[in-house]
Formats: C-alpha cells, structure tokens, sequence
C-alpha cells in the first residue's frame, strides 16, 4: 500500500461466498458515504491494497463518495488458493460483492482482469437482473484483458506450455510483477465459458478506457478491438502514448481522476 493516500483506516471484513466444497470467505473493504459509489475490480494477481485501488478509495473519500474494494479468492485476504481460482469463481465473488454489499449508484473501475470481470458482470446483470444492472452509472476500465484466459494466454503460449497445462494441470509463468503466475487448466477450461467471444455487446451506458501504448501484457491492438464489438455511442478509448500495463504513475492517475470525475 502507498502511503501517500490517506485512505479511511478500516480492517476488512469477511464476505462468504459459495457453499460446500466451494465456500469461500471474501476479504473486502466497504465505506458508505454518498452516492454514487465507487467499486474497484483489481487484476490478475493484484488486491485492494494496491497503489491505483488505494488511490481510488482515497479519491472517494475526499469527495464524500462511497467505495468498496476487496480481494478474488486466493487473492490478497481472501481465503482459496490459485488451484481452485477461475473465472467464474471470480465473477460470482464480483458479483456478490455488488450485489450485497454497494446500494446505489455505482461507478465500476475494472483494472486488467479487473475490466473483464467487469464487462461480464455488466452482461450477466443486463441479461438476469436488470434492476441490478440499472445501479451501474458507468464504468471505468484500465487496460481491459478481455477474454483474458483466451486471447492472452492460450492463445499466446508456446505449444509446450500448452502441453504442460494440459498433461501436468498447470504450467508457472514468469512475472515482472510478483512470483510466477500459476496458470492451470482449470483456469483456462472455465475461461472458455466466460467469453465476450466478440459478440455484439451494447453496454447502455458510458464507458471511458484507459490503454498504454506501451502496455505488453494487455497490448493497445487487444483493447481497440473491444472497442470494435461494444456497440453503442457511449464507449471512450483514451491513449496514453509512453503509457505501460499499471497506469500507476502521478500522471496515470491524474488522467484516471480526471475521467472518474466527469463520470461521477
């Protein structure tokens, strides 16, 4: 965490998730101010305690905003391990934390993965609860990996690394971020029932995205082509030339605060 946010000191609290062999405990971080709120989707690897999560709630909290943030399960707080983490377990924790948590108005910021969840969450809500739906303002995302276990894993790894997630169950790549990410074929098998497939998706309200030119995890031809299926007159790609994948620097979050106000 970046000590130059003052955030609102809190300890998360535990939402359970799931049943049986699947129950889970949520780590999140909720502060009810006004309307709307602000929630934070982190990505692949990352939690609410990162520097642009911090950030944010610091943002909120200075405007009189509610903001809520938490950790996937084998993230950060969360209980579960990354042999068990998919897709599906982490839009239904998104999901839940929406849904049990927020009230009101929310914008949603989705950062990498975190964009993804958000869009499948989007279109889940449009299409089973609608009244839910109707809550969500806007979103903001950042660098969005889109069908993320497709399109920037399967389909960019070396037969060999295929072999391995396939014969052996998981396969450890390398990270210039943390420890080697442990990728398994679960992930990727579950993946392949969340994809926006480059469907026609009409989001229905407004979408601001951040996208570094220079970003090697989640290259800028990848976001302006999720550009190309949602639909709609209210969907904003915004480019940072000398940009890369975190988007956390001083200037980074200038633009992101600029964006969210005019959001908000």
């Amino acid at each position: 965490m970046d000590s130059s946010y003052k955030i609102p000191g809190s300890e998360p609290q535990m939402l359970p998730v799931g049943s049986g062999t699947e129950a889970r405990e949520i780590a999140f971080i909720h502060h009810a101010k006004g309307e709307p709120g602000v929630l934070w989707l982190s990505g692949f690897m990352s939690d609410m305690g990162s520097t642009k999560a911090t950030a944010v709630a610091a943002w909120a909290d200075e405007r009189g905003l509610s903001s809520t943030r938490f950790d996937y399960s084998a993230h950060g707080r969360s209980s579960g391990t990354m042999e068990d983490g998919t897709i599906g377990h982490w839009l239904d924790e998104a999901d839940a934390i929406f849904s049990t948590i927020t009230s009101g108005p929310q914008v949603i910021i989705g950062s990498s993965m975190g964009g993804y969840i958000a869009l499948l969450l989007l279109r889940r809500l449009l299409r089973d609860r609608p009244q839910e739906a109707a809550r969500i303002k806007a979103m903001l995302l950042i660098a969005p990996a889109w069908d993320m276990t497709e399109e920037l894993m399967w389909k960019r790894f070396p037969e060999e690394t295929r072999r391995d997630i396939m014969d052996k169950g998981s396969f450890r790549q390398p990270s210039a971020y943390a420890s080697p990410y442990l990728i398994t074929r679960k992930l990727i098998e579950d993946g392949r029932k969340h994809l926006l497939a480059r469907e026609s998706f009409d989001p229905g309200r407004p979408i601001v995205i951040l996208q570094g030119l220079q970003d090697p995890d989640v290259p800028a031809p990848h976001t302006k082509e999720l550009k190309t299926f949602l639909t709609g007159d209210k969907v904003k790609l915004v480019e940072i030339a000398d940009g890369e994948h975190r988007l956390s620097r001083p200037q980074d979050l200038d633009l992101l605060f600029s964006e969210l106000d005019k959001l908000v």
